[in-house]
């Protein structure tokens, strides 16, 4: 084959071929073209086969450059020469040619381009069934690192292009699989050619790009983000052409293609985002409920974007969302409520307070519609409703407040959330400060005022923890008195004492409200109960006027002068009708710290009461007595049928049985204060003092002995001295008392000289308690120590801390353990 080959070309021309002169090698290719022009002519195919080998194996396969420049001038001159008849030996030609694109030479790879230019050229549509190997080769010959490689393979890209939209044999089907694994090369160059034979593939109508849109919709998305502007743009515009075409198109695979758009609205990129979300606003207002089955993972992708930085973003998302919600599907058409609920519940947590209310929003969207299926959720997504009432915006709690009081209207979901509540308070006393007025008014607003607060009373009156009850009881109590929204509560209990419905109230509220005195004074007040509000007052011990009494009886005086009370200021214009009320406001006043503002200002309120010689005595031993005569709410008019029916003697009763346990439990937390806090001295004590050699006993020691301090009686006078160095009744008069040793100076506290340190404890501790008991009375007072009569003898120094007791009397007992241990108490309060 190869001699056939030579006899038909000369030698010279196959010389020529593989000279390093571009002319020379042009030459010889024309020379060529014309021999196979010849051979073509004389239907001589076997010699041209010939010397297409020839070409081949011995030019373009060849180790040296310049026959491989020759070879590939050659095949383009052997196909130009066969023109028509060329396709036939397509398939011996092209590979070479393509191999070549991989050649380490760039001028060998820019040769190649030129080649295939020209047998492109030549064979046109015949061309197709190699275009997936072209494609291949000029995608990477795109990026090639040689300006004038490129600049070929972008002239050869061109006539592909042109030829691939004449041809009605490309195959679609086949070249996106090849598209779809070149999308995600992140080199621009290839970016770039990518986007264009896209944009070149969809402008073909006979060629349906959109319907593979999925395929390389996500390497499109994954451009927007590219450094280069140019190829930016370019994708753009190919994205934007393609959203066009989907408005005008009736079938469009939205389920695909919201995977893809859901993914890349959680970019990192701006113009991604927005790009992303602009194409999901249209899938929703397109696809309508063939996007139901993706309504989770649109949602997802949509809330974080209602708050993003980027301003056009969050319009966008927003206006989705909208949209979104304003869709009705039905659980059994693919809605899936569990997912739904699922993002909501996780966008709970975000960081943006837009995407958190959104998320509510969404929530109270659902239980509306679909409240049986959403109810079947509510264990996993009550725990995260409860605590998003602790969120630290006003506008989230509002809307959480919303969500619960829909959830709520079934008895037993509302006596979980106010048990909640009340839970959560309790452990965040902020919480109760900052937001339990707003929490508990708008649930009023939703629930009605007084079915929550009869079952706040309900669970507080069970309250065993009494200092958070009394304060839960003293909030809910200033906001029943100051709260717009409270008003028609206000005005049942003003009819408690004549209305069935108002008497229920007050006693439901009472039980609990006996927590607090001041709260159970408001409410007597509101009930216009004044000779029982005047009885609360008389039975107020000393121990319940502090300083957290005087604070709410200071806010009380000051309220009084708000518009919720003018109807009992108005009452003082008739002293003589409302006598209780007068002396409930005087027993306030006597209350109150004479200095005190609230003090100047109920005296300056009580001065302007006319008097009134009818003004009828009231006995302060049993105000019940009287109520014939004149009647709690003031109205001689009312039947006091149903103020009968109310036992306010039973009420107080337990008034003071509350305040009783409020007393014990103040005792009782004061004592194990004190306890603490002597042990905590005792424990100094043994740990900085006991333990170092000062206070051990010896003739080494540096401080003398226990009994090395006790004063020694006068020589010569014992028989006028008892033990403990106190003088006999009946001694000489000019005998002076010695001072009396302490019975803990004398010897060592038990458990001192030896035994662990616990026991040690126990004993101090014992002993201290004893003396902190003891009465005031059993302290033993200082006496100056002297000498015996006729005796000179220097006195005993006295001990700095305590002194011998007085002689005895019938009315002082002898000093004991206890006396002493007090004695020791108040040495130990020196450290």
């Amino acid at each position: 084959m190869a001699a056939d080959a030579l006899s038909i070309i000369p030698g010279a021309v196959l010389r020529n071929l593989s000279d390093k002169l571009y002319e020379k090698r042009k030459n010889a290719a024309l020379e060529i073209e014309g021999i196979v022009k010849q051979l073509a002519t004389a239907g001589e195919h076997e010699k041209i086969t010939a010397v297409i080998s020839l070409l081949i194996n011995d030019f373009t396969y060849s180790p040296q450059a310049n026959h491989r420049k020759g070879g590939l001038i050659g095949l383009a001159a052997v196909t130009v020469g066969l023109t028509s008849e060329a396709a036939q030996h397509l398939e011996q030609i092209v590979p070479p040619v393509l191999n070549s694109f991989l050649d380490q030479d760039s001028r060998v790879r820019y040769y190649a381009c030129e080649a295939l230019y020209n047998i492109a050229k030549v064979v046109r549509g015949d061309f197709i069934i190699y275009f997936n190997k072209i494609f291949d080769a000029l995608c990477k010959l795109s990026a090639d690192s040689d300006a004038n490689v490129q600049s070929a393979a972008h002239l050869l890209d061109r006539l592909v292009k042109d030829i691939v939209t004449e041809s009605d044999q490309f195959s679609i089907e086949e070249f996106i699989p090849l598209l779809r694994e070149r999308m995600n090369v992140l080199n621009p160059y290839v970016r770039q050619f990518l986007v264009g034979w896209i944009t070149v593939l969809d402008s073909v109508p006979d060629i349906d790009m959109l319907g593979f849109l999925p395929d390389f919709l996500d390497g499109l998305f994954n451009m927007l983000s590219d450094s280069s502007h140019e190829i930016r743009q370019q994708a753009d515009a190919a994205l934007s052409e393609f959203l066009h075409e989907i408005k005008n198109s009736p079938n469009v695979d939205y389920g695909r293609m919201a995977e893809i758009l859901v993914r890349r609205a959680g970019s990192t990129d701006e113009f991604t985002r927005l790009t992303s979300i602009t194409w999901i606003n249209e899938f929703v207002k397109l696809g309508g409920e063939q996007l139901v089955p993706y309504y989770a993972d649109i949602l997802g992708a949509i809330l974080p974007c209602t708050s993003d930085e980027e301003e056009k973003i969050r319009v966008v998302a927003r206006e989705t969302n909208e949209e979104l919600r304003g869709i009705r599907a039905h659980p059994t058409e693919g809605f899936d409520m569990g997912a739904i609920l699922s993002i909501a519940k996780r966008e709970l947590n975000s960081g943006h307070e837009d995407t958190r209310i959104e998320a509510l929003f969404w929530f109270f969207t659902l239980l509306c519609r679909y409240r049986v299926e959403f109810l079947v959720y509510l264990n996993d997504i009550f725990d995260p409703l409860l605590d998003a009432l602790s969120d630290p915006s006003d506008s989230v709690v509002l809307a959480v407040l919303e969500v619960h009081a829909r959830i709520a209207e079934e008895s037993y979901h509302f006596h979980h959330l106010v048990s909640y509540l009340i839970q959560n308070f309790h452990t965040n006393n902020d919480l109760l400060e900052k937001r339990g007025a707003m929490i508990v008014r708008r649930l009023c607003v939703r629930l009605g005022a007084e079915k929550v607060y009869r079952e706040f009373s309900t669970i507080l009156e069970s309250e065993t923890d009494l200092e958070f009850a009394s304060m839960m009881v003293q909030a809910l109590n200033l906001i029943l008195l100051t709260s717009t929204e409270l008003g028609e509560l206000r005005t049942l209990l003003k009819k408690s004492l004549v209305d069935s419905c108002g008497k229920d109230l007050f006693l439901s509220l009472y039980a609990s409200w006996s927590h607090s005195s001041m709260a159970t004074i408001s409410l007597c007040l509101l009930a216009q109960a004044y000779s029982h509000a005047s009885c609360v007052i008389q039975s107020l011990g000393e121990d319940d006027i502090n300083v957290k009494f005087l604070v709410q009886l200071d806010k009380l005086i000051r309220l009084l002068e708000t518009p919720v009370f003018a109807y009992l200021r108005l009452q003082l214009l008739e002293p003589g009708k409302h006598t209780w009320l007068l002396k409930t406001l005087y027993g306030l006043l006597m209350l109150l710290p004479q200095q005190s503002v609230a003090f100047k200002i109920l005296r300056t309120r009580l001065k302007t009461v006319p008097l009134s010689e009818n003004l009828k005595r009231t006995s302060s031993a049993n105000p019940y007595s009287q109520i014939l005569q004149v009647t709690e709410d003031g109205n001689r008019n009312q039947d006091t049928q149903n103020f009968s029916a109310i036992n306010f003697s039973s009420l107080l009763q337990e008034f003071d049985n509350m305040q009783q346990q409020h007393r014990d439990h103040s005792k009782a937390q004061k004592e194990s204060l004190e306890s603490n806090s002597v042990l905590a001295i005792l424990q100094f004590i043994e740990e900085n003092i006991l333990s170092t050699p000062a206070v051990a006993t010896g003739k080494n020691s540096r401080t003398p002995h226990y009994r090395s301090r006790q004063p020694q009686p006068p020589v010569g006078s014992s028989s006028h001295w008892l033990p403990g160095g106190r003088l006999r009744a009946g001694a000489p008069p000019g005998t002076r008392a010695a001072v009396a040793p302490s019975p803990a100076l004398t010897t060592p506290p038990a458990g001192l000289a030896g035994g662990g340190l616990a026991s040690r404890r126990r004993a101090l501790a014992g002993r201290s308690l004893q003396g902190a008991a003891a009465p005031a009375s059993s302290r033993p007072s200082v006496r100056a120590a002297s000498t015996s009569r006729g005796t000179p003898h220097r006195p005993v120094r006295p001990p700095p801390r305590r002194a011998a007791p007085p002689p005895h009397s019938a009315a002082a007992p002898p000093p004991t353990a206890t006396a002493a241990g007090r004695q020791s108490a108040a040495r130990v309060s020196r450290f």
